[in-house]
């Protein structure tokens, strides 16, 4: 054993470094400096200066640096979610008679409430969350059948809503993180028996198709291709073979279909959309679509300044909601709807970059469903606004008004946090003793190693 440490350390110091550079030497392999084919910066990456040293952060996977990118982005977006809203409605509130602040607060209260719930989740345990899943499936469906009874309301024409003691909420949107967590469960119990089709469909096919059956019954068509994503999001990083999942992809296709041709307005809007309308389209179905691209255009590069958009004078229907992302380019113009695409895009690159690292299947699909429907969702809004795609009623998450919306998709947030914590990430406090004791340790190796660097 001594002759093996010798021949180590004699390697390591040569007779001809003296006893002062071999001392050095000790020094720097106590410190993890030797480039001994050891990485720094616990990246697994050399040391670099300068703008290596942003390139080595931007590259880093770690948790330890992506999870507080992706709060400070779902932060950040709220924050120009809670200053648009306070723009867009503030006119609209003042000709109703009603007071300018009443939305923003009502907003902003959510909005805590929603950071909170999203703090909690994401110090839950993993086992915790997965339990979650039937518990907030059933709570789902039975929110979703009180709608249809005295305690539900219509808005716009949608029956989706719940109001009770002053208070509403669309029960519907929690539903989407509910199906999520508990199709995750399920798609990891049957890992093994995915490769046959009914253990790929039952029971997601059926659970997913009465949510849908019921929100559509609603008649919101938006939201319900909104959980068909997300139905499909979670079958596909479930690992369902490709031809049960086109399969399934196409159903919900023809579904979305015959729900769109089945309904005169939706009708209208798709034939506004493509151009087939009448001359008074101007004034009807695309009325607000058509003043979305005004206010879009009219923002130029750098926008009329916050709070100046001419649009929101009654020009554009409730633009605090659905459009408000032409509010926000009207304002802020192409720069500030660049970087709300950008903060999207990097909330989604954080999150499938912290997510590559784990091996549970479960953590896998709840993290990548999310992401998928919060990055989905706002992709349809924003190309609805800009008229990539007919008028469906989908809100911008973070951005636009609505306390369902904000809470459900801040708590999808802080379920992404806690399946992605490292494991370990709260190390155990070390005894008194069993610490005194390996300080023993390491000062009679430092010892060691001198005796042996001063020998010739």
């Amino acid at each position: 054993m001594r002759a093996g440490a010798y021949s180590f350390f004699s390697a390591v110091h040569a007779p001809e470094m003296g006893p002062a550079l071999g001392e050095a030497r000790v020094c720097r392999l106590r410190n993890g400096q030797m480039k001994t084919g050891q990485k720094q910066g616990g990246t697994g990456r050399p040391a670099r200066r300068g703008l290596g040293k942003l390139a080595v952060w931007l590259e880093d996977d770690s948790p330890g640096r992506l999870r507080p990118l992706i709060l400070a982005v779902v932060l950040t977006l709220s924050a120009i979610g809670l200053v648009e809203v306070a723009s867009a409605s503030s006119v609209e509130s003042v000709a109703a008679g009603n007071n300018p602040y009443d939305l923003p607060l009502k907003q902003a209260m959510w909005t805590v409430a929603g950071v909170v719930i999203m703090l909690v989740l994401a110090r839950m345990s993993l086992r915790r969350i997965r339990w979650l899943g039937w518990p907030l499936l059933i709570a789902s469906l039975f929110a979703l059948v009180l709608v249809f009874t005295p305690l539900g309301m219509s808005v716009n024409g949608n029956r989706n809503w719940l109001s009770v003691g002053g208070f509403t909420a669309q029960p519907s949107e929690f539903a989407k993180l509910a199906l999520i967590v508990w199709a995750a469960g399920i798609l990891d119990r049957k890992q093994a028996l995915l490769g046959q089709w009914k253990h790929a469909v039952i029971p997601l096919a059926p659970a997913g198709g009465l949510i849908m059956l019921i929100v559509a019954l609603g008649h919101d068509l938006g939201t319900t291709m909104i959980i068909m994503m997300i139905l499909a999001a979670t079958m596909f990083y479930g690992g369902v073979r490709m031809k049960v999942f086109s399969v399934a992809g196409m159903i919900c296709a023809v579904v979305a279909l015959v729900l769109a041709a089945t309904s005169g307005n939706r009708m209208g809007r798709i034939s506004s959309w493509l151009g087939m309308g009448s001359p008074e389209d101007a004034e009807g179905m695309g009325y607000q679509a058509q003043h979305g691209a005004y206010a879009l255009a009219s923002g130029s590069w750098f926008g009329v300044g916050l709070g100046q958009s001419r649009q929101k004078w009654n020009w554009i229907p409730e633009a605090h909601n659905d459009f408000i992302f032409s509010i926000l380019g009207e304002e802020l113009g192409l720069a500030g709807s660049l970087l709300v695409l950008g903060l999207f895009a990097i909330l989604a690159i954080a999150v499938f970059k912290t997510i590559a690292r784990t091996t549970d299947t479960f953590s896998r699909i709840v993290a990548c469903s999310v992401i998928t429907w919060i990055l989905g969702q706002a992709v349809i809004n924003i190309a609805m606004v800009s008229g990539l795609l007919p008028v469906i009623g989908v809100p911008l998450p973070f951005i636009s008004y609505g306390g369902s919306a904000m809470v459900s998709s801040l708590a999808g947030i802080g379920v992404i946090l806690a399946v992605t914590r490292p494991e370990g990430s709260v190390p155990e406090r070390v005894r008194p003793r069993s610490k005194a004791r390996l300080d023993r340790a390491q000062d009679t190796a430092e010892k060691q190693v001198r005796e042996h660097a001063y020998q010739p």
